[in-house]
């Protein structure tokens, strides 16, 4: 797969799922897209992580590569989306997993 490249539902791998989750950085990404409506993009730098723009391109493709999101292009940035059906598709269970984590940890 081309390091820009998303996996199909089919290539999700749950430990490489787990790993990108595993990240307190990473997991804030996914539960903020979580949080809002289905198909929000938002913009790498909204997630307010104090973290140098290396670090968060580094992040936003481990994300990518296991399946988490997508980034889409628009015009001079990129834009993540959580693939929430595609997840529902492969993990049943995982979105779920997530939101009850997202009610038991306000603070992320």
């Amino acid at each position: 797969m081309p390091d820009s490249a998303e996996p199909t539902p089919e290539e999700m791998d749950l430990g490489t799922v787990f790993a990108a989750l595993a990240d307190k950085h990473r997991r804030r990404i996914v539960l903020t897209l979580l949080a809002e409506p289905d198909g929000t993009e938002r913009h790498c730098s909204s997630f307010g992580l104090p973290l140098s723009k290396a670090t968060l391109t580094h992040h936003f493709r481990v994300l990518r590569q296991a399946g988490l999101i997508r980034q889409v292009n628009r015009g001079n940035s990129n834009m993540a989306q959580l693939r929430r059906a595609e997840l529902a598709q492969r993990f049943p269970a995982l979105i779920e997993l997530l939101r009850t984590e997202a009610t038991s940890d306000p603070g992320r």
